[in-house]
């Protein structure tokens, strides 16, 4: 009797497995076994990994603000208070970008928030 291995459905697994794990390094990428662990493991962590993302930038965004802040001689809490008292609606975003690219007009929001804490 001929042995029958089921040879396209499983080279059908083994493919969409191994294409998963393209960019995976080393054996991590072209063999079932490492591969399978390796892809398996990365699914489990995207979904978390993807919210963490956010959290990350905030936290970047706001280093560069309270550096910001620092310079123009305020805390990043009293810069943040003066921002809100001046009705300034500016998020963290945009207010790193703006201290890295752009010192002058920081400073003007610096004296804005310094006027509304005065």
């Amino acid at each position: 009797m001929v042995r029958v291995t089921n040879a396209p459905a499983s080279m059908r697994r083994r493919k969409r497995l191994l294409k998963r794990a393209r960019g995976f390094w080393g054996d991590r990428k072209n063999h079932i076994r490492q591969s399978s662990n390796a892809v398996m493991s990365a699914m489990a962590f995207n979904y978390r990994h993807r919210k963490n993302k956010k959290s990350d930038f905030r936290k970047l965004w706001i280093t560069r603000v309270g550096i910001g802040a620092k310079i123009n001689g305020l805390s990043y809490s009293k810069f943040m208070n003066g921002l809100k008292k001046a009705g300034c609606e500016l998020n963290r975003k945009v207010l790193s970008e703006i201290a890295i690219h752009d010192p002058a007009s920081f400073k003007a929001v610096a004296d804005m928030a310094k006027k509304a804490l005065a």
